[in-house]
């Protein structure tokens, strides 16, 4: 993740998210980035405090053009501000994994513990996205934290329910696409506090009196979680800005119906629910998604599973089938089911609704909560045969991974061909995020020194800061482009009209971490 952060130019998302970050610290305003709440990017912010960003106070563009300013303009160092940004990420993504751990070694023992942080060490998409100042990665394992500790609540209630609510906070506090896992994780927090059979009074019943006190109980602890995660939401904003001025300036599309009445319900400040607007505004557009090899409009409810399918190494998809199924089907692992698969199936269900077809990064709750999955496996009747079969998967998906460094947003796994075909079967932050403009650069330098370059990049870089001084070559006419052709290929992939032409016109000849095609025409 180091070396990632380190090599990779700045991907789409990351230019507005450090520079909402450095206006939250240099003037408290909640002015961009509505759509996201503060919480990832004031994470993000304590690299960009010890990085020294100077911040252009007089810029009034929108989001992404304030996080070019920030990065290529302002007398900042992108490469140095970029590695300060990603790298308080890259230690929450640590300790998520010690929380994999944890949560694993409570179902499955030390054996288990190893085999899921395994396979969470191994995963190429938290390696991937881990390694970004984004939000995904800091989202998904906030919610696996607020899980694992509702399953701990149920032996010690009075410390794990808040914590465990503010987690969930926590998690609502970075992205929104976390709302569909609150009332599944209320729930779950009375059914952790409510007594085990054994625990019950002999003779098979509670009473009236006794079961209407439980069920008060219950509540009253789902009530004490609740509580903490919407102080939590709360304490992120006024963290920011005190006052909760009214902060973003930009149009926020009216919404109608059943989600006007949710917006309106949510116990949340103004500033939440205006982004609960624009995400809802956004999920509205007409976008294009790619999938293997088809360009579309809108969205296909088979994206999501389709897309990890061909990013999760085989080994790793066999363990996690494996573990959900002992899970569900060993009597005394049963209870643990509800923690370890509703919160993740309740979430992909409402990413496979999105509008928006991405990347697998809307699913990264997946790695998270299946490697504690995973480590129920080892738990069969057969332990020695089950423990030498998961570590034969399990030393399978390291090799993997270890193969495809240090490219890992663009990985596919070996029956979908490798990180070289990838981007014939997806796009955009499976394959190509605008994150090689760098490498691309000292490619041109050690190979194509004296050529002519045309670039279609799809990222925020700044070509020209890195040396590749190329044009445009759909502005120019077709018998002009000549020499070097080089072509993100997100681009690529939905080419039409004269890019498309010249592509067809050009002959491969090189790549640049498997997400940028040169092309010699």
């Amino acid at each position: 993740m180091v070396t990632a952060a380190r090599e990779q130019t700045p991907t789409i998302d990351e230019p507005v998210y450090v520079a909402t970050a450095a206006v939250y610290l240099r003037e408290h305003r909640l002015a961009y980035n509505p759509e996201h709440p503060p919480l990832g990017k004031l994470l993000i912010a304590a690299g960009v405090a010890v990085a020294g960003a100077r911040l252009d106070t007089s810029f009034t563009g929108d989001q992404g053009a304030v996080g070019r300013h920030l990065l290529y303009e302002s007398g900042n160092d992108p490469w140095r501000l970029m590695l300060w940004a990603r790298l308080p990420v890259i230690a929450l993504t640590l300790l998520f994994g010690l929380v994999v751990l944890a949560f694993a070694r409570d179902l499955a023992g030390p054996a288990g513990g190893l085999v899921a942080l395994a396979l969470y060490a191994f995963s190429p998409d938290l390696i991937a996205h881990g390694s970004l100042a984004t939000l995904d990665v800091p989202a998904a394992g906030f919610v696996l934290t607020s899980a694992w500790l509702l399953w701990r609540a149920r032996r010690r209630p009075g410390p794990c329910v808040p914590l465990a609510g503010a987690a969930l906070g926590a998690a609502v506090a970075t992205k929104m696409n976390a709302l569909p896992a609150v009332p599944v994780l209320l729930a779950l927090t009375a059914v952790a506090v409510w007594p085990a059979r054994g625990d019950r009074p002999p003779g098979g019943g509670l009473g009236r009196r006794a079961a209407r006190i439980r069920v008060a109980a219950a509540a009253g602890w789902a009530a004490v979680a609740a509580a903490a995660m919407v102080a939590v939401v709360w304490a992120s904003y006024l963290a920011v800005n005190p006052r909760l001025r009214r902060p973003y300036a930009g149009p926020v599309p009216a919404v109608h119906g059943v989600r006007a009445a949710l917006v309106e319900l949510m116990p949340f400040p103004g500033a939440y629910r205006d982004g609960m607007r624009v995400q809802f505004g956004l999920e509205g557009r007409p976008w294009q998604g790619f999938l293997f090899g088809h360009v579309y409009t809108g969205a296909r409810w088979y994206y999501l599973p389709a897309a990890l399918l061909v990013k999760t190494p085989l080994g790793m998809l066999a363990l996690w089938a494996a573990g959900a199924a002992v899970l569900l089907a060993v009597r005394r692992l049963r209870r643990a089911a509800p923690y370890v698969l509703a919160p993740p199936a309740v979430l992909l269900a409402a990413a496979m609704h999105s509008s928006r077809d991405f990347g697998t990064r809307y699913a990264l709750f997946l790695p998270m909560f299946l490697a504690v999955a995973a480590a129920a496996a080892v738990t069969a009747r057969r332990a020695r045969r089950a423990l030498a079969a998961a570590g034969v998967l399990t030393a399978f998906v390291a090799i993997s991974s270890v193969r495809t460094y240090p490219f890992y947003l663009p990985y596919a796994n070996e029956a979908f061909g490798g990180p070289a075909r990838t981007r014939l079967l997806l796009h955009d932050s499976n394959v190509d995020w605008g994150q090689d403009l760098g490498r691309l650069a000292g490619r041109l330098r050690s190979r194509y020194p004296d050529e002519r370059v045309w670039l279609v990049y799809k990222g925020s870089g700044v070509p020209s800061f890195y040396g590749v001084h190329a044009a445009d070559p759909r502005a120019a006419p077709p018998a002009d482009v000549h020499g070097l052709l080089a072509v993100s290929d997100s681009a690529a992939a939905k080419a039409t009209g004269r890019l498309a032409e010249l592509i067809a016109s050009s002959r491969a000849v090189d790549e640049v971490g498997h997400s940028i095609t040169l092309y010699r025409r």
